[in-house]
């Protein structure tokens, strides 16, 4: 993906090519509900999100002043819209439970049994709790990289960051997860020690 494609979708559906949005759409698709989901939380909030976001930027795309830009002016109409979403619904919301991840049950699922599937779900919640400690800057590439499996580049055309300075964010803060969670394990293992 090079910066000039954006560019060159950008003006055609402002020349009336309406397809052309639709190739931006499913390029930033991934990247576009997954900072949806990171401040909502929810999955039918995060799709509603998404899509707000999308059709603010197709009203807004004349006004867009660097086509080549067009990754970061979408990320920052997504968390704008993301912002404004939750003020208006953020009461409704929290009366709401969060579905959880989706994933296929596999075999190795029921081997576990509910023994098992409890402790990934509290893993799933260390670890989500564990990137909510990170600095905002790092949170939003740690979750399109590892939870989108995003590309660096991908993250970088959405980000306006670039392909370096992504890597250098994640490298970063992957030690400060690895800090966060062993801290975490250790922090357990005295309570279950002063507990026996």
């Amino acid at each position: 993906m090079h910066p000039h494609d954006d560019a060159t979708y950008v003006f055609r559906c402002l020349s009336g090519d309406v397809d052309a949005f639709e190739v931006l759409v499913r390029r930033y698709q991934a990247a576009v509900y997954a900072t949806a989901y990171y401040y909502a939380g929810r999955y039918g909030a995060a799709e509603d999100i998404a899509q707000e976001s999308f059709w603010a930027a197709y009203r807004s795309l004349a006004h867009l002043r660097a086509p080549e830009k067009f990754g970061a002016w979408l990320k920052e109409i997504t968390t704008r819209t993301a912002a404004n979403w939750l003020r208006r619904n953020g009461p409704r919301l929290n009366h709401e439970t969060p579905l959880p991840h989706r994933r296929t049950i596999s075999f190795e699922d029921a081997r576990q049994g509910p023994e098992g599937r409890l402790e990934r779900k509290e893993t799933h919640a260390r670890v989500r709790n564990a990137i909510d400690a990170l600095p905002e800057r790092y949170r939003l590439p740690v979750v399109l990289r590892y939870l989108q499996e995003l590309s660096y580049d991908e993250i970088s055309q959405f980000t306006g960051e670039s392909c370096d300075e992504i890597r250098g964010i994640l490298h970063r803060a992957a030690k400060q997860l690895r800090e966060i969670l062993s801290d975490e394990s250790e922090g357990d293992a005295q309570w279950h020690q002063t507990r026996k």
